[in-house]
């Protein structure tokens, strides 16, 4: 995927360092307990003190470099409210802990935190439909167990969230300081996964929704097997491509800040297009789920690859209900339940 014609004009700070992108913009690097090391966050001045965008997740890594933040890079100042782009635990993990020491409010869109309450209460035993979706895609007994043996685990980076917060949604205009935010709800990663727009000082907070080296990850849910959140995020992408200007300096939630916002949603779009072709050419031999991940990712992934399978399947399925929902491809369940996927024939 091509990404050369983006432009990096802001140094990147180390891990639990800060950097002011422009006066009151304040760039954090979180660490994160990951293979993906890093989430940005960014402080905004607000009139009284620092409203914070996004939180890293809930471990005593990160809370600690929060306490040094609050004194040698806030001075002091308390954080007025906390703003969450998304459900994830490295979005939302300290929420609830930052609310609680400063008495803020928590401003997030709704889908966001309620699914964020409900993964965190999830609990360690995995649901049979969870199970049941995974045996459909392919899986076999070890990698099955493998997922019962640590599933939920990524709950217990989420502190628990303050039982009120205020609602925010695609349209609202968020004044913090001397400027106005333009909420733009993007879907595909999550279901309402909200973006910031300042067009007076040319920033666009992109969260998740658009990153300048990876691409965000959409995956079908097995609460919603039927459901096509990558046509969601194509319909997302060309919709921020027309609201929010080329000439924004992109603050993403991973890798570098950018310039080139056009162009890299150009270049997502356009290759995610080119990905559904292949794929529909490789299923004129009909493919699981678990068969055509070569063909996605470009290497073969392994049952025993954990975290990574549960990843890839989702996506997988995610291109195979685009290509449905498109009348490119259909699906069969075998005797045994597995489902089986072929180019529909013309």
């Amino acid at each position: 995927m091509a990404t050369e014609g983006l432009i990096y004009p802001v140094i990147t700070p180390a891990l639990g360092a800060t950097l002011e992108v422009q006066p009151g913009v304040l760039w954090i690097r979180m660490p994160l307990p990951f293979r993906l090391d890093h989430v940005n966050l960014w402080a905004l001045r607000d009139r009284d003190g620092w409203a914070l965008i996004d939180t890293g997740v809930w471990t005593k890594q990160a809370m600690g470099v929060w306490e040094q933040l609050f004194d040698e890079v806030l001075g002091g100042l308390p954080v007025t409210r906390v703003i969450c782009t998304h459900r994830h635990a490295d979005h939302a993990g300290l929420a609830g802990w930052l609310v609680e020491r400063f008495g803020c409010e928590l401003w997030m869109p709704h889908i966001e935190y309620h699914a964020c309450n409900a993964a965190r209460l999830q609990g360690r035993e995995a649901p049979e439909t969870e199970l049941a979706f995974y045996r459909r895609a392919g899986w076999n007994a070890a990698a099955l167990e493998y997922f019962c043996s640590n599933y939920g685990g990524i709950s217990s980076m989420v502190h628990p969230l303050p039982e009120q917060f205020r609602r925010i949604s695609d349209g609202d205009v968020l004044s913090i300081g001397e400027h106005d935010w333009q909420v733009i709800v993007g879907q595909g990663h999550t279901a309402e996964h909200a973006c910031l727009y300042c067009a007076e000082l040319a920033l666009f907070i992109s969260g998740d929704q658009v990153l300048p080296l990876i691409s965000s990850n959409v995956s079908v849910q097995a609460r919603e097997p039927n459901g096509n959140p990558l046509g969601e995020w194509v319909t997302s992408m060309r919709r921020i491509h027309e609201k929010v200007s080329d000439s924004v300096l992109v603050l993403p939630s991973h890798n570098d800040c950018f310039r080139g916002l056009h162009a890299r949603i150009d270049d997502l779009v356009d290759s995610q297009q080119r990905l559904l072709n292949r794929l529909h050419a490789e299923l004129r031999v009909p493919r699981r789920s678990v068969d055509i991940f070569e063909c996605l990712f470009g290497r073969p992934i392994g049952m025993d690859d954990g975290i990574v399978l549960a990843l890839a399947t989702g996506e997988s399925r995610a291109n195979l209900n685009c290509l449905i929902a498109e009348g490119r491809v259909v699906m069969e369940p075998d005797a045994n339940g597995v489902e089986w996927y072929r180019a529909r024939d013309h």
